[in-house]
């Protein structure tokens, strides 16, 4: 009974430390300061003067960039020092690993503001009332989809007003990252 109890014991905090562990997503917005591509890491500095380093990968899909620059070390897949960026990353631990980099602004994503009407999970849509009394209608990509009950939901309760960025394909707005405002 001691050794069962034992092993029991030793399971349990065996466990937990793997929790600890486990990947967390969340996305950052900001400007590229820095690119080392030996490290393979992105600093981005955030609007309050918080930086970010967060690890590149294979798998790290860039959207609304050039195509990819060749030569340049301070280059990432056509974004340089100074673009803008919402960078979508998984934690696990202290270290920041991007899934994803969407390019805000000129030949990147579009940003819009507005109040949320109406978003429908499993249709994949945000209704958005824009300024002068539009609206506008956008797609979900899935990971927009995924992150619509949280922060961002929260954050539309009250003033219900958001920043959706966005691209265009074949006559629809495509939603990649939106998130309440005040």
């Amino acid at each position: 009974m001691t050794r069962l109890r034992d092993f029991a014991m030793v399971a349990v905090l065996c466990a937990f430390p793997g929790f600890a562990a486990e990947d967390v997503a969340t996305a950052v917005e900001g400007t590229v300061k820095k690119i080392d591509s030996g490290a393979k890491t992105v600093v981005i500095a955030t609007k309050d003067g918080t930086e970010h380093t967060i690890h590149y990968v294979g798998r790290t899909t860039v959207h609304g960039s050039e195509a990819v620059e060749k030569g340049g070390k301070e280059t990432l897949h056509g974004l340089k020092e100074g673009s803008e960026v919402v960078v979508h990353y998984s934690a696990k631990g202290t270290v920041k690993t991007a899934d994803e980099i969407d390019r805000v602004g000129e030949g990147g994503l579009k940003v819009t503001e507005g109040t949320a009407k109406a978003i429908d999970r499993g249709a994949k849509t945000i209704v958005v009332k824009t300024a002068d009394g539009t609206e506008e209608t956008f797609r979900l990509t899935d990971r927009a989809a995924r992150t619509v009950g949280k922060d961002v939901a929260a954050g539309t309760e009250k003033a219900g007003k958001v920043t959706v960025y966005y691209t265009e394909d074949a006559g629809h707005k495509i939603a990649h990252f939106f998130k309440g405002t005040s």
